[in-house]
């Protein structure tokens, strides 16, 4: 005689977000979405780095305030450590656009918190299963983004590492500061260096420095 059983694979989800009010919520739509798991909640940057290293993951959630640098390089401090672990990103801000350093970064998906609950299950769902989620309103903008690309500047086409060691030298940091900061081989610093240059048309650190000057980066 078989024995059938019903057993459903959850997806094991860390909670990162600092306001007990909207953590609270999220956690709610996790518990009672059966496929779902909710592993552990983080209020910080570093209580989310650190049980990282403790949990089992599938995805992250991410509340942005939770990084206290600019929100992407928590994605990309993420994505050193575990490259193949999905993060999705929640944002107060409506504005489509802003969700385009994040998914350079690395995000996997990308929601305002004006979305409904059907919107952020499906778009976990399909995260977890190894697609990307954007919405229709993001698609819509990042369509009608690439024909106004001309007017765009020069530091708009940097990756987020690479905006981030152009601040970093721009304001006096030397390679081997710049590499101890960020954790980072100076060879591999002095990469992104030669990759910015190229991208904004210069040739050393003084027009380096100038250019970001010029267009208010420092």
């Amino acid at each position: 005689m078989e024995i059938q059983t019903n057993f459903m694979i959850q997806s094991k989800i860390l909670l990162a977000d600092p306001h007990a009010i909207t953590r609270k919520g999220l956690a709610q739509i996790i518990r009672e979405t059966p496929d779902f798991e909710l592993s552990d909640q983080a209020t910080n940057k570093q209580e989310l780095l650190e049980k990282l290293d403790l949990l089992n993951l599938d995805i992250v959630l991410l509340d942005v305030s939770t990084s206290d640098e600019t929100d992407w390089q928590v994605i990309l401090e993420i994505k050193a450590i575990y490259p193949d672990l999905p993060v999705i990103v929640l944002n107060f801000l409506s504005d489509e656009k802003s969700a385009i350093p994040y998914y350079k970064a690395g995000a996997s998906g990308y929601l305002t918190k004006e979305c409904s609950e059907k919107e952020l299950v499906t778009a976990i769902r399909k995260v977890v299963s190894g697609g990307k989620y954007v919405s229709s309103k993001f698609a819509e903008t990042l369509v009608a983004g690439l024909e106004d690309d001309a007017n765009r500047p020069l530091h708009d086409t940097l990756s987020p590492r690479e905006f981030q060691v152009l601040v970093m030298i721009s304001s006096g940091k030397t390679l081997t500061q710049v590499a101890k900061e960020l954790n980072l081989g100076i060879p591999t610093i002095g990469t992104y260096r030669r990759r910015i240059l190229e991208k904004l048309g210069l040739e050393n650190t003084a027009q380096m420095i100038r250019y970001s000057f010029e267009n208010k980066i420092i």
